[in-house]
């Protein structure tokens, strides 16, 4: 077939694009914004790619038309395809019709931790011989590319609860029926298409549902939305992670990068790896068990873990220059920008961080979670926030209310400048946003050379 994909760069379309081809298709693909990585990989696999939305694009029309969850009704293209009777599918309804079918499905949902948790599960299968497919929302580096077919019944897909396409207002991850089911986390997010945190929950309910009796939900002991969640229903065998869960991890360094895991009260390895935080130790067990739950031993788990390399973008270590490290991170929520900050704190010690923060997701632009943010930057010891011209609320009072010296700056000049007279040797300055914050990374490396 010849496979037309609208929003083929997003992370999760062009990761679909991917499986598209190596099952055989034409695959070609449009987008507003052209852009690396994922315009890299999809260029690397033969995937022709298009800027922007005209209907000529559609001429001759493609077999079949699938529609990312970013367009929207007065879009060019898609009014194209409805006047033209053309057929179309969401991108969640096309993996599951095409690639989930008859596999054991291993899922990883939550708010915070989706792709490193997908990221370490496929790993360690893989470790373990078991050639697993997978479709994650990010490069994960133990492999270079975000999705494949793989070469079992096994597939690690990054379960999403964003809304699957304008014509679809269900969450992705209600397509994907799953028999492993990882829910990491769940806190309010997504602010333009949930009103509240109930909504979501109903959401995550809807994904309970389909898992089967025979199957396996892994969740934290320290969540109350999902404890609420499951409240609702659970007709599967539960597993438990963190405290008092049957799944525990003992810290043997305090920033995270070495620790014992503990099944049902015995030690099964130890994991001595290159990521730091709390979080990514609660994401290590419950990928643990996980991977136990298709027969990988926990302690074979531990054993691949301590080789895992981290997905890019998440606390990547862009450069080092003259003793300052930049690392680009995705944190947009004020919890994964605590959590990611607490880490490196433990990490480096007394060393000087400077967090620069970019709120750039819907849920950021429409102040969602303001009143978090000035808190979440309490383990840094300067924050440079960049004020973009399309937000719709007051920064500076947010940056006011930061336990550390904040400035807000409106140009990535500015940032530049200020980050440029604060750094020494030792520095440790971290780039949070979840776009390409317009090469600061490569600019600022450039202006301390």
């Amino acid at each position: 077939m010849h496979i037309h994909i609208l929003g083929i760069c997003g992370t999760f379309m062009g990761s679909l694009a991917v499986l598209a081809k190596e099952l055989g298709h034409r695959v070609t693909g449009s987008d507003a914004n052209v852009y690396p990585p994922m315009s890299t990989q999809l260029e690397a696999q033969g995937i022709q790619l298009t800027q922007g939305y005209e209907p000529s694009q559609l001429d001759p029309a493609p077999d079949l038309v699938v529609i990312g969850n970013a367009l929207s009704r007065g879009n060019p293209a898609v009014e194209y395809v409805l006047n033209k009777g053309l057929p179309y599918v969401s991108g969640p309804q096309w993996l599951a019709d095409h690639v989930l079918q008859g596999r054991w499905v291993l899922a990883a949902a939550g708010t915070h931790g989706k792709t490193t948790t997908s990221s370490m599960l496929a790993w360690v299968l893989e470790h373990a011989g078991m050639s697993p497919g997978f479709l994650i929302g990010g490069v994960p580096q133990n492999f270079g590319i975000s999705a494949r077919l793989g070469g079992t019944p096994f597939f690690v897909v990054e379960a999403d609860e964003y809304d699957s396409a304008f014509f679809d207002k269900r969450s992705k991850f209600v397509h994907y029926r799953p028999r492993t089911a990882i829910l990491n986390n769940l806190e309010y997010d997504h602010a333009d298409i949930f009103p509240d945190l109930e909504a979501i929950e109903r959401q995550f309910h809807h994904l309970v549902r389909t898992i089967p009796g025979e199957g396996l939900v892994i969740h934290p002991t320290t969540e109350e939305a999902i404890e609420r969640v499951l409240g609702m229903g659970c007709w599967s065998s539960v597993q438990t992670t963190g405290e008092g869960g049957d799944w525990q991890a003992r810290l043997l360094s305090e920033d995270g990068s070495r620790f014992e895991v503990i099944f049902q009260g015995e030690v099964q390895g130890v994991v001595d790896w290159e990521l730091t935080g709390r979080h990514n130790v609660a994401n290590a067990l419950a990928t643990l068990a996980a991977a136990r739950h298709v027969g990988v031993l926990p302690k074979q788990g531990a054993e691949a873990l301590s080789e895992f390399r981290s997905v890019k973008r998440r606390m990547e270590k862009v450069a080092e220059i003259d003793g300052v490290t930049i690392y680009d991170d995705f944190a947009h929520h004020p919890t994964a920008i605590a959590t990611t900050l607490d880490g490196l704190r433990k990490r480096v010690g007394d060393a000087p961080i400077i967090a620069v923060i970019e709120p750039r997701s819907n849920s950021m632009k429409l102040g969602a979670h303001r009143e978090g943010l000035p808190e979440s930057v309490r383990q840094a010891d300067q924050v440079v926030w960049y004020a973009p011209p399309n937000l719709g609320w007051d920064l500076a009072g947010t940056a006011a209310n930061c336990p550390v010296p904040a400035v807000v700056c409106d140009s990535l000049e500015a940032i530049i400048e200020r980050v440029k007279a604060q750094v020494a040797p030792g520095t440790q300055v971290v780039i949070m946003s979840n776009g390409g914050f317009g090469g600061l990374h490569g600019k600022l490396a450039e202006a301390l050379r």
